[in-house]
């Protein structure tokens, strides 16, 4: 079965590659390097963290933001449970959300889990390149959205504009995604242009 085990994101100006680990507590999981590929507008996609209770989402975003990431949309309940969503310093949108409406225990800022969202054109055929290249469905909504288990983290298919609604900002955008996606298996590029290499190794410390 295939495996995403980490995300690295692109910059021309790196200087927030401990914004990760230090305030998402995600050093092993995201990744940030130099590159100069041109971007534009939304980017296509959306990292994911799911926290236990609403109170680990507010302590989350709270340290994101004195870390120096800008609030998109502030937290709030919804029908699906308690979230918020984040611009890191790279540019990269994060929510941050917890299926909870209620607090039951003492504030942790442990990550249960980490979601690779991506924009695509057709959710249907990109189902259909990825079950090809052996990565295993979890969950499956027609045209519409598409869970596939790749442990450590797990990544969705969405539509392209739902996304954009979902994170608050304008669906256009051009030029690079500015995301390596490391799997395991052979290097591929997917129909919208999303990029699959072997996981980077982490950077030494300093």
């Amino acid at each position: 079965m295939a495996s995403l085990e980490s995300i690295t994101v692109e910059t021309p100006e790196p200087t927030a590659a401990d914004f990760y680990g230090a305030a998402l507590g995600l050093g092993t999981q995201v990744r940030v390097r130099r590159s100069e590929e041109p971007s534009g507008g939304f980017r296509g996609f959306l990292l994911g963290l799911v926290l236990r209770q609403p109170a680990d989402v507010d302590e989350i975003i709270r340290g994101a933001v004195l870390a120096g990431a800008t609030s998109v949309k502030p937290a709030a309940r919804s029908l699906w449970g308690y979230g918020g969503v984040l611009a890191a310093p790279d540019g990269t949108i994060v929510t941050v959300a917890s299926s909870s409406k209620k607090d039951s225990v003492a504030v942790s800022t442990d990550v249960e889990e980490v979601v690779l969202q991506l924009g695509v054109a057709d959710v249907a055929a990109s189902k259909r390149f990825y079950a090809e290249r052996g990565f295993a469905v979890g969950k499956s909504y027609g045209r519409r959205y598409v869970e596939f288990d790749t442990r450590p983290i797990s990544f969705t298919l969405n539509r392209r504009a739902d996304l954009a609604k979902t994170a608050g900002v304008p669906a256009d955008g051009s030029g690079s995604h500015r995301l390596l996606i490391g799997g395991d298996g052979d290097p591929f590029t997917d129909p919208d242009g999303y990029a699959w290499r072997p996981p980077m190794p982490p950077a030494p410390s300093s």
